[in-house]
């Protein structure tokens, strides 16, 4: 059985996970036959935002480690124990917690920093050659785990593919129910909800995203 290392943001699309993507993600992978383990950074949440009026939630803070316990029934750990020689291939669900928690992208676009725990975990995959998924915005990391010239698709939003470009990624527009995979370096992204009008559009994009990560093992 393939084991996979997913690592969540948070709870919730506008600061941490895009909870559609994370539980698809892990449906997909329990479908087609893979064992799956979670993980987050133990840090603060950059903020909180109330999601039934989109607005910040002042002087209320959350852990990122706790609150993506919520979608994993409380079966989670430290991303800071996440070991690449223990599974044998790495998913990282969207949500604006990926790019406000996992790294800075949301506030500093191509001058961006990952979180350390986190560009530790993501590179060790990389280095050691084993595959890894990025979905909606998280593939605004790959750059700076993979390198210049790796492709990766956020879809087709000009903005976020120009940062992308700018940090030495080679962007390619892709449809919602489709991915990007660079074949040399072992790394698949696909759009989700950076394209997504409805769930089952990202459902479609993921389900192929994990069939391919399983089958690049």
């Amino acid at each position: 059985m393939k084991k996979v290392a997913v690592i969540l943001s948070g709870c919730g699309v506008f600061d941490g996970s895009e909870i559609h993507e994370a539980v698809i993600s892990l449906l997909a992978l329990a479908r087609q036959g893979a064992e799956y383990q979670c993980f987050a950074p133990d840090v603060p949440q950059l903020h909180v935002i109330n999601h039934l009026t989109g607005e910040i939630s002042e002087g209320e803070s959350r852990n990122v480690l706790v609150e993506a316990a919520r979608l994993c029934r409380g079966q989670i750990r430290d991303v800071a124990e996440l070991d690449a020689a223990d599974f044998d291939a790495l998913l990282l669900p969207g949500g604006f917690g990926a790019a406000k928690n996992l790294c800075d992208f949301a506030l500093k676009g191509a001058q961006c920093q990952i979180q350390p725990d986190v560009f530790k975990a993501c590179q060790h995959f990389a280095n050691a050659g084993k595959p890894a998924a990025y979905i909606c915005i998280a593939p605004a990391m790959i750059p700076l785990i993979y390198g210049a010239g790796t492709l990766a698709t956020i879809g087709h939003d000009e903005g976020t593919a120009n940062a992308i470009e700018a940090m030495g990624g080679s962007h390619l527009n892709c449809p919602v129910n489709e991915f990007v995979v660079d074949q040399e370096r072992k790394v698949i992204s696909t759009p989700a909800y950076m394209l997504a009008s409805n769930i089952a559009e990202a459902a479609d994009g993921i389900g192929k995203t994990v069939k391919q990560l399983l089958g690049m093992c």
